[in-house]
């Protein structure tokens, strides 16, 4: 799965999940994509710093899905509130089904990649050198949503 952040016609901000790089392409060629502030369907990927949960200092931190402000389109808030609900789901099944290997992520997810160990879903944290480092490697991977409740 591939998180993109989109932006309308009209310069609304909102996120979309991927399967792949080509379903968004298709998606978007075939207008099914709209902003769920105003309905656009002339929606492109905006400009993304990559999302990499570290240990150390954050260089470009995840947000927390922020819910539409006051007077908002009421599908802009439904579709808020179930893309938080998915994003928990989400989150939960990682976390019930995979092991947690905290700081040694990248070492594990490397013994997986090279089959020095049995492969097994694994969630913890990396640095943004190892996440880099770990790309480059051709390792797959991907952060775990933040949550808006992760800021509290």
């Amino acid at each position: 799965m591939i998180k993109y952040q989109l932006v309308c016609e009209k310069d609304h901000e909102f996120a979309g999940w991927f399967q792949s790089s080509g379903a968004f392409d298709a998606q978007v060629k075939r207008n099914l994509l709209d902003c769920p502030t105003c309905g656009s369907t002339d929606v492109r990927k905006a400009i993304m710093a990559p999302n990499v949960a570290t240990r150390d200092v954050d260089v470009t931190p995840m947000r927390a899905a922020r819910a539409p402000g006051p007077g908002a389109d009421p599908r802009a808030v439904a579709v808020h509130a179930e893309m938080v609900k998915a994003m928990r789901e989400l989150r939960r099944k990682v976390e019930e089904n995979a092991e947690y290997v905290g700081p040694r992520f990248a070492e594990e997810a490397r013994r997986i990649h090279y089959k020095e160990t049995e492969e097994k879903g694994i969630y913890g944290e990396a640095t943004l050198a190892d996440a880099k480092a770990l790309a480059e490697e051709g390792i797959e991977f991907m952060p775990l949503p933040v949550l808006p409740e992760d800021h509290n």
